[in-house]
């Protein structure tokens, strides 16, 4: 059976939150924290939390060159809010020393939204997932400022972007894994998998 290895980096973030959600999805999933293991899943998922203590920690924790490498090589990635920064070539406005993994050519603007007090969640129509709008959670989220011409854009919200995918990379500002709703985790799964190789299945 085509079940695909999906990892969730494990630095900060709603890793557990992702674990649930990859798995009724119909992933194998498991935390994911050192280089050795970057190499042993088929797709990643880079939750939210705060960019800048993510850039940091991936750098401590040996992480950011392999796994800037993996996407560059086309390993399926999917980054929720904090997750879209880090999966942007381009941040409007970064913290000193602000480093991201990349795959995806847009530029994004940090805490857009507005700060913790200012959460809020709201429906949103994803291209590709069937169905209802998807319930967005915004916490502290980015928007996507501008795109390239390779990168689509899956969802806006108040005229804003909020979810993007370039080839086998996905980025939301939202988090799908506090709803309960595994559509937007379900639509990365069936990337991971046709991605996968012959040789690997």
């Amino acid at each position: 059976m085509n079940t695909p290895v999906i990892g969730v980096l494990a630095l900060q973030g709603d890793v557990r939150e992702h674990l649930i959600a990859l798995a009724a999805a119909d992933a194998v999933a498991r935390p994911v924290r050192r280089p050795e293991e970057i190499a042993e899943v088929d797709g990643l998922v880079i939750p939210g939390g705060e960019s800048t203590t993510i850039s940091k920690l991936a750098v401590l924790f040996g992480v950011m060159e392999p796994l800037r490498a993996r996407v560059r090589d086309g390993m399926p990635v999917y980054g929720t809010c904090a997750g879209m920064i880090m999966l942007a070539d381009k941040i409007l406005d970064p913290r000193s020393g602000q480093e991201t993994f990349g795959g995806i050519d847009m530029i994004v603007r940090r805490n857009a939204f507005g700060r913790q007090n200012e959460s809020f969640e709201a429906a949103v129509d994803v291209r590709g997932v069937e169905g209802d709008p998807v319930e967005g959670v915004f916490i502290r989220a980015p928007w996507v400022e501008s795109v390239g011409a390779e990168t689509e854009v899956l969802a806006e919200h108040g005229g804003h972007i909020v979810a993007v995918r370039q080839g086998n990379a996905l980025a939301t500002s939202f988090h799908p894994e506090l709803t309960g709703d595994h559509r937007v985790h379900g639509l990365f799964v069936d990337m991971v998998r046709a991605n996968r190789t012959p040789e690997s299945l």
